[in-house]
């Protein structure tokens, strides 16, 4: 029997010339610069848990974002499929704070650590900032080392 698909978020909170990036402290992803999100917990929809993430995360409270992605990830040797619904923030109340999870930075879009990211952030994060949507596959061995992927601008989600 197929394993349901884990339902997550992910948010990227951009101005004209910068990208606002949290240095993941402790968890999946740890030590790496990543947007804002998690898990859709039960009775909340994607953009909901979208929302609730960025506070708890970094303190912001979304006034205006959009989806723009989804992002399929697996992991060899696990049966569960990651489900990333990807979103832009574009206007927010409040200041970024730092978190027991996560120490927020603002990054110009020319200055993007993708060495310390994910090895997928470099292909789609461009397409984001240019206010592109797309759709995309990546199959992991580790967390390091990309096996295959697809990845596509779409017109819609």
């Amino acid at each position: 029997m197929a394993v349901p698909n884990k339902v997550l978020t992910l948010v990227m909170i951009k101005e004209d010339t910068r990208i606002l990036l949290g240095m993941k402290k402790r968890g999946f992803g740890v030590n790496r610069w990543n947007g804002f999100g998690g898990k859709v917990e039960h009775g909340e929809s994607i953009a909901e848990g979208a929302k609730r993430e960025v506070e708890e995360e970094c303190g912001l409270i979304l006034t205006e974002f959009e989806k723009v992605g989804r992002l399929d990830f697996e992991f060899v040797g696990e049966p569960q499929i990651l489900e990333v619904h990807v979103f832009r923030g574009d206007k927010y109340e409040g200041e970024p704070r730092e978190t027991e999870e996560m120490r927020p930075h603002w990054f110009p879009h020319d200055a993007i650590p993708y060495k310390d990211m994910w090895p997928d952030d470099k292909l789609w994060i461009p397409w984001l900032l240019k206010g592109k949507k797309f759709k995309g596959y990546f199959k992991f061995e580790g967390h390091d080392n990309i096996l295959d992927l697809r990845l596509d601008k779409v017109e819609s989600l």
